[in-house]
């Protein structure tokens, strides 16, 4: 392609609104602009890179099994609703009503849909398992569109679905996508990790998600130093022996700890060690209220509590009905002397001894309170989040935290959404049965902004080769020298017809100009035709290392493919 034939509209200057530097590059080197908060469009360049990824997530589907469709974005209302999802989902589902005030809903993800187009047309065990993607745009009204393709409201994902006869058919299958992602990855060359995940509003059980590792990441990844345990810090768990100290137990003391609230002040103000105290959160679940307690400098961890208590909703208590339900505000709740509730403790406080909680009056606390002798636990759970340097759970090495994108999410459905739905087969015996479901997105959209967090220097984008739009950038440093023209010329038709793709730089623009944005753009390899075009000499530039040499146009082709090889 002819640069001065395509768009391809770089910008010099950072866009005002653009944090992070995939936001930063793609927007200056001409691959997306905005066209609403949290909607891009793909410039030719853009579009290239998005349907190369697609082409490894393609390929490495069909290597697996999956058969590609194409299922509607517009979605029925009536189908969330037999789920339930139309009234759980939350703010994030774009709702729509049509000219007859028919509900429907924009799709965020295809459950519903997939479930029921398989219900009508599967009914016999002969026909599964059965694994089934599209690519294709998802819509989510996300609260704070950010971070230019890594969270937006309209993105492109790969989304793909199987359905089983039993359980080990399901695992089988999960294999060969959890290989299928890891391979997607890998040929993109990203630094990733799978962790252990939670589902979130999918559903199901064992999940892994697939995070590229970066420093902009929103999530955060706890990984063994000398093992290959890794999970999102919301389901690692904590495998830390309960050791109780010997000291003897003191007699309970109620104590005045005025203009207090946090565990920290109130260890300040009793010059007592934060670990010493017991923190206690009201929670709302499903309506009930529930007292949970951890150590002072334990920070209960909300999805863990959510699957301990298996809630479908929970939430903190709000000031008010702290107030109401235990008589005092936030900073001064504790466990003693409460009947009404049911308190669940995480592991932790029972190692404590002598240590101080709230005492359910604003602004007192009690000292020495010892659990069981002070008050009573109904269970103790592992509730809290796990720490950089406590054991990995697997027993090898310590946990240490890096920060991560996801970028793809593998589910084991089970049979939630098949029995709301009344996807049923006849099994070998005749009889009726449910299918057992799995489920596998990748974002492909959000997948190309972390290649560019990860590829990128402070001269522009530094694309992978399976991924950048283009093999080559050539640039005719003087178009008006016929040399180099003609020599440009010959050598992006016989670099063309031998398969390689290339973006010939013909624009009449300064010298400058062209190699800055060469550099922006980031091809893998840049020929440039210049002072020695005459001899039949090229400059050949590797974007990635900034090694350059000399190559005759003779030699020019079995380098390039040597090059691209390597």
């Amino acid at each position: 392609m002819k640069h001065s034939q395509t768009l391809i509209p770089t910008l010099k200057e950072v866009p005002a609104d653009a944090e992070i530097k995939s936001h930063q590059l793609l927007v200056r080197a001409g691959y997306i602009r905005q066209t609403a908060s949290g909607v891009y469009s793909f410039l030719p360049l853009g579009n290239k890179v998005l349907k190369n990824v697609e082409k490894i997530v393609r390929e490495e589907m069909e290597k697996a099994g999956a058969v590609e469709m194409l299922m509607p974005a517009l979605q029925p209302a009536d189908l969330w609703k037999e789920t339930g999802r139309w009234y759980s989902y939350g703010a994030e589902l774009m709702r729509l009503n049509d000219r007859h005030d028919r509900e429907f809903a924009l799709g965020a993800t295809h459950e519903e849909v997939i479930t029921s187009l398989v219900r009508d047309e599967v009914k016999s065990y002969k026909k599964l398992p059965l694994t089934l993607y599209q690519i294709q745009n998802k819509f989510r009204d996300e609260k704070r569109p950010r971070f230019g393709l890594l969270r937006g409201r309209e993105f492109m994902m790969k989304d793909a679905y199987s359905f089983h006869d039993s359980q080990e058919s399901l695992n089988e299958v999960y294999d060969k996508m959890f290989t299928a992602y890891s391979n997607i990855f890998e040929r993109c060359g990203l630094n990733f990790r799978a962790v252990i995940a939670d589902s979130g509003a999918i559903g199901g059980k064992d999940t892994h998600e697939f995070m590229v590792l970066s420093e902009i990441g929103e999530d955060i990844i706890a990984y063994s130093d000398t093992s290959n345990f890794a999970a999102n810090i919301e389901m690692a768990p904590v495998n830390v022996p309960i050791e109780k100290s010997d000291e003897a137990v003191a007699e309970l003391e109620k104590v005045d700890t005025p203009n207090v609230k946090t565990m920290q002040e109130v260890s300040e103000f009793l010059q007592l060690p934060v670990e010493k105290g017991i923190k206690s959160l009201l929670f709302k679940v499903d309506e009930q209220f529930v007292l949970v307690l951890s150590r002072g400098d334990h920070e209960i961890n909300d999805i863990k509590l959510k699957h301990v208590l298996d809630a479908a909703n929970i939430e903190l208590a709000s000031e008010e009905e702290a107030r109401e339900i235990l008589g005092a505000e936030i900073g001064s709740l504790g466990p003693i002397n409460v009947d009404s509730l049911e308190i669940i403790a995480d592991h932790g406080v029972a190692a404590v001894v002598n240590g101080y909680c709230g005492a359910n009056e604003t602004g007192k606390h009690f000292m020495n309170v010892n659990p069981e002798r002070d008050f009573k636990v109904s269970r103790y759970e592992d509730l809290r989040f796990i720490q950089e340097g406590d054991p990995s759970p697997d027993g090898h090495g310590k946990i240490k935290f890096a920060k991560g994108i996801e970028v793809g999410h593998v589910f084991k459905l089970g049979n939630i959404y098949a029995e709301k739905l009344g996807a049923a087969y006849l099994n070998e015996q005749g009889k009726q049965d449910i299918m057992i479901m799995g489920c596998y997105g990748i974002g492909v959209s959000r997948t190309i902004a972390a290649i560019v967090e990860q590829f990128h220097d402070e001269n522009g984008i530094t694309w992978p080769k399976e991924i950048s739009p283009y093999h080559v950038h050539l640039i005719a440093v003087n178009p008006k020298n016929e040399e180099q023209m003609s020599l440009s010329e010959s050598v992006y038709q016989k670099l063309q017809s031998n398969g390689m793709s290339v973006l010939f730089d013909d624009r009449k623009e300064r010298p400058g100009v062209k190699f800055a944005d060469s550099d922006l753009i980031g091809l893998p390899i840049r020929i440039t035709a210049g002072k020695r075009a005459n001899e039949g000499y090229l400059e050949c530039k590797l974007r990635a290392s900034g090694e350059q040499f000399d190559v005759h146009e003779s030699e020019l082709l079995e380098k390039i493919n040597q090059l691209l090889s390597e």
